[in-house]
């Protein structure tokens, strides 16, 4: 737009303290608000005008925490980038001054749809450095992975939701958070919390089973399984989501090399690539399951991957109740007592803490037992100097924990490879190019988790 030059001054400017005189140009004057760069230049003659805003908060979990900047020309997206960084947890500097087993409570709430496989991959961190990984508990595995699985389906569950709700599908958000209180009210009978359990402790996990609950893992399955086809019929082959998702959020397997993408993104491409089949941990190599591909590279493949991928971990689920079943009473902690956390959650007569069995066996043991409980629960063991780096295989890809120890009782320096930071990345790739409403089809694939992007 041109305008002539104007000068208002504060008398003009009717009550308003705050305002003050400015001037115009002459000439073509732009006014763009949402960009980072430092200059925009003029549309060349004869192009159409650009524009760059702000889009979004579309996803639920995005709100003030992803930002997307569009650069678009009519409904054509010509340019896309993801602002991240507005989260500030800062956990990983955090876990600097805690214990290492106090660090499980800070990284199960990064990406707090799948907090079983943050502590899966801190705990298998320590454990590493520790040099007792081949000393946990077989039954403490099985529990580690049964968990994961039942959080990779909820995890799924809650993409297909928020995906189908995004594009209009909105009974797929009733649907997929219908089925996900099923596997909730399990880890709430499992680890009293729903979410942010802090179950996964270095040398096992925080207690064991308890009675009954692989009967109601058991029974939940079916239901579960059930249930399962009203997402699938809902939405598999029907045109107006195939409308929304085929061809959309394209990113082939050249892109998601070069950009270091993972999980159903990268599979969907055709490659089988999962770390529970490649880089096996807690046992994943005597489980029989397939890794689920699709060959379409687009937002359709995705979901197809996703939906499946929940039945291969309902086929996993059930070969770890049969182990649970064959070892019931057997340890869930590793046996070396300067490193398991000295807790029996059995409750008491009031109904919280400890039994008083527990407490008194303790207490009558002897004074250096007392001792090493206190300093154990209040100080943490020690780690080994030394560095290393454990990968597992999330919903959403490749979750690594490099941790480095200098020797004490806390971390030196943590770090996190979370994938859906690097899958962000790929909005680029997937949106520009196409339409506006394709943005929020890819970025639905994509199934970002910010609890993860920014520490």
């Amino acid at each position: 737009m041109s305008t002539e030059n104007i000068t208002y001054s504060s008398a003009e400017a009717g009550t308003d303290s705050y305002a003050g005189s400015y001037e115009t140009t002459e000439g073509k004057v732009y006014s763009v608000s949402g960009g980072d760069w430092d200059t925009i230049s003029a549309a060349p003659d004869g192009e159409k005008e650009r524009i760059v805003v702000n889009m979004g908060p579309q996803h639920p979990s995005t709100h003030g925490v992803l930002r997307l900047i569009l650069e678009i020309e009519g409904e054509t997206v010509t340019e896309a980038r993801c602002g991240i960084g507005y989260l500030h947890t800062g956990i990983e500097k955090n876990m600097e001054f805690r214990s290492f087993t106090q660090g499980v409570t800070f990284v199960t709430r990064m990406d707090y749809l799948a907090p079983f496989f943050n502590e899966t991959a801190y705990c298998l961190a320590v454990e590493k450095l520790l040099g007792i990984t081949d000393q946990i508990p077989e039954r403490a595995n099985v529990i580690r992975v049964m968990m994961m699985e039942l959080n990779r389906i909820s995890s799924h569950l809650v993409a297909l939701a928020t995906g189908g709700m995004e594009l209009g599908a909105l009974t797929a958000m009733t649907f997929g958070f219908r089925e996900r209180e099923l596997i909730l009210d399990i880890f709430e009978m499992i680890t009293g919390l729903r979410m942010n359990s802090a179950y996964i402790r270095p040398g096992g996990v925080a207690q064991d089973i308890p009675e009954g609950g692989v009967d109601k893992i058991a029974e939940t399955l079916p239901l579960l399984r059930k249930r399962l086809k009203d997402t699938a019929n809902l939405l598999i082959d029907n045109n107006i989501w195939m409308g929304r998702t085929v061809e959309i959020g394209f990113l082939d397997l050249t892109g998601c090399m070069a950009l270091g993408v993972t999980g159903p993104i990268l599979r969907a491409t055709g490659l089988p690539h999962d770390l529970r089949k490649s880089q096996p941990y807690c046992g994943y190599e005597t489980y029989d399951f397939e890794v689920v591909t699709e060959t379409t590279c687009d937002a359709y493949g995705r979901f197809l991957i996703r939906v499946r991928e929940m039945h291969q971990s309902m086929h996993i689920v059930e070969q770890c109740i049969e182990r649970l079943r064959a070892s019931a009473g057997d340890p869930v902690m590793v046996a070396d007592k300067k490193i398991a956390w000295p807790a029996q959650l059995s409750v008491g007569s009031d109904g919280q803490g400890n039994s008083v069995e527990h407490i008194k066996e303790i207490m009558s043991e002897s004074m250096e037992a007392l001792i090493h409980h206190f300093k154990l629960v209040t100080e943490g063991f020690r780690v080994p100097a030394g560095q290393a780096y454990a990968s597992i295989e999330s919903p959403r890809g490749e979750l690594g924990c490099h941790l480095v120890s200098a020797g004490g009782t806390r971390p030196y320096r943590i770090h996190f490879r979370d994938p859906s930071f690097t899958n962000l990345q790929a909005t680029a790739a997937m949106s520009e190019g196409g339409q506006i409403a394709d943005v929020i089809a890819a970025v639905a694939s994509i199934d970002p988790v910010m609890g993860g992007v920014d520490r």
